[in-house]
């Protein structure tokens, strides 16, 4: 009689191991604060899986600035920090994944275009998260009013952050470098023009990217 119940006490510790093990999976979102951070290797997603559907539903469009994520809530918004340049970008999470070893964020091809690092394909990164929030998505022809500017980049250097700006001068009006504080990380970032509405900034925006810029529309704080 003791063996049967050798085994029921065998199975049930089982059962409860794996019940345990459910919530705790690597892939399970998180509550995330503003300010966490975690350093690491970012990669990049685009073509092959353009025009499908991302974990959130959405689907994956490579030029947006966007990314995924193994744990962050989706609609999580994140500032990615090149350790070696110092350039920095905001992207919101709307995909799981990088599903390779060592890699802590996959970005889409727009948000790596705007990082720099296309080219090197793997690039040290730290993450930070900003804000838990999903934001809207607004595309060019969304109403969205308020104030809005276009921003190129973002740095953790003035120096560059006034040369770039410096370049685009060259050719626009309405160029100016906005200090903001992140944690105890000052950043530098570069934007043009105040627009009424999302619409008209992306119109003027157009113009800016045809000429080889990476364009982010950014609603005025």
């Amino acid at each position: 009689m003791r063996r049967p119940l050798t085994l029921l006490a065998s199975l049930a510790a089982t059962l409860l191991l794996a019940a345990c093990a459910g919530p705790r999976s690597a892939y399970a979102p998180w509550p995330p604060r503003p300010g966490d951070a975690e350093t690491g290797l970012a990669s990049w997603y685009g073509g092959k899986f353009h025009g499908r559907k991302t974990s959130s539903g959405e689907i994956y469009d490579m030029h947006q600035i966007t990314a995924a994520h193994k744990t962050l809530p989706l609609g999580t918004w994140v500032e990615v920090i090149h350790l070696e340049t110092g350039r920095t970008i905001q992207v919101r999470v709307n995909d799981r994944g990088p599903f390779v070893a060592g890699r802590i964020i996959d970005l889409s091809y727009g948000a790596a275009r705007m990082l720099g690092m296309v080219e090197e394909g793997v690039a040290p990164v730290r993450v930070r998260t900003i804000s838990a929030a999903a934001a809207p998505v607004a595309g060019p022809g969304t109403a969205s009013f308020g104030r809005f500017t276009m921003q190129l980049g973002s740095f953790t250097s003035r120096e560059n952050a006034t040369a770039f700006a410096g370049t685009l001068r060259q050719r626009w009006g309405g160029v100016h470098v906005v200090t903001a504080r992140l944690d105890s990380e000052t950043v530098f970032r570069v934007r043009m023009g105040t627009y009424p509405s999302r619409a008209e900034a992306w119109k003027a925006a157009e113009g800016v990217a045809g000429a080889g810029y990476d364009v982010v529309i950014m609603q005025v704080e």
